[in-house]
């Protein structure tokens, strides 16, 4: 991981640890989603974001968020083979395989230089 990309999540993950500890799991999902799609090319960050989510699910008492986070926190040694989905928000009410839109601010950390 690059450090303008390392740089990026560790400030979406703080973010995101900030607002669960003040109990705002909304907002925190919001972080944690735009830090997945951070990290998830690298495994550690990316497990550690699905850790999060998992958190923040059972937070919520969101059954559905749990057991998603629980498959992707195992499905995330796709990362050590480059088997992501480029964009992905990492939440259990989105497909693991799919592909999304990356947000326009955080597009220039995926360009080819």
């Amino acid at each position: 991981m690059n450090s303008k990309l390392r740089a990026a999540y560790d400030a979406e993950m703080s973010i995101a640890r900030a607002l669960y500890h003040e109990r705002d799991y909304e907002r925190c999902f919001v972080h944690l989603e735009r830090a997945h799609i951070l990290g998830q090319r690298n495994y550690i960050p990316h497990v550690v974001n699905h850790w999060w989510m998992l958190k923040a699910g059972w937070r919520k008492s969101d059954v559905r968020e749990v057991l998603g986070q629980i498959v992707r926190i195992i499905g995330s040694a796709g990362s050590l083979v480059g088997a992501v989905p480029l964009g992905n928000t990492g939440r259990a009410n989105v497909s693991a395989i799919k592909p999304m839109p990356i947000p326009e601010d955080l597009a220039r950390y995926f360009e080819v230089r």
